[in-house]
């Protein structure tokens, strides 16, 4: 279990230290290319962001609050079911409850979240923060834990 809080911590902290720096460095809504040109394809951006993971679904009032509080109270019962061996899920899980509450940190302390990495090209452009893509990452790596684990049941029930 402590994967799992470990992972989370480490995302809360990289996320909330890269957040001050970004709102220190950039005012509201001002953008940097490290690789300036007439459409950069990676900036670093202060964005306020009132939706969910990557922009979606804004303006929902409380609900992206109570969504990612829900899902965290989910995570942390199931991590009690986990086994002592199955560290891999547990830091899975660990990055999507870090991812989570990173975000709602941001939400109860100013009202939104603040993004920062803005990737890609004309429509396909978005902002994200670290809390999004350790959300994204988690569920990925939970997804290949959840398969190695099936794998590893079928083998014992083969032999």
């Amino acid at each position: 279990m402590w994967f799992m809080w470990g992972a989370a911590g480490l995302v809360m902290f990289i996320d909330q230290a890269v957040k001050y720096f970004v709102s220190a460095a950039l005012p509201l809504g001002a953008a940097w290319s490290p690789l300036p040109g007439p459409q950069p394809l990676i900036q670093i951006v202060h964005v306020a962001n009132t939706g969910f993971a990557f922009g979606l679904f804004r303006d929902l009032g409380l609900v992206p609050i109570l969504v990612p509080l829900l899902i965290s109270g989910f995570i942390v019962l199931y991590v009690r079911r986990l086994h002592a061996d199955q560290k891999f899920m547990a830091a899975a899980l660990g990055l999507t409850l870090g991812g989570a509450l990173g975000n709602v940190i941001d939400r109860i302390r100013i009202g939104y979240v603040i993004d920062y990495f803005d990737i890609g090209v004309g429509v396909l452009r978005n902002a994200s923060n670290f809390a999004d893509w350790s959300i994204v990452l988690g569920v990925i790596l939970l997804s290949v834990a959840m398969f190695l684990e099936e794998r590893k049941l079928q083998k014992e029930k083969a032999s």
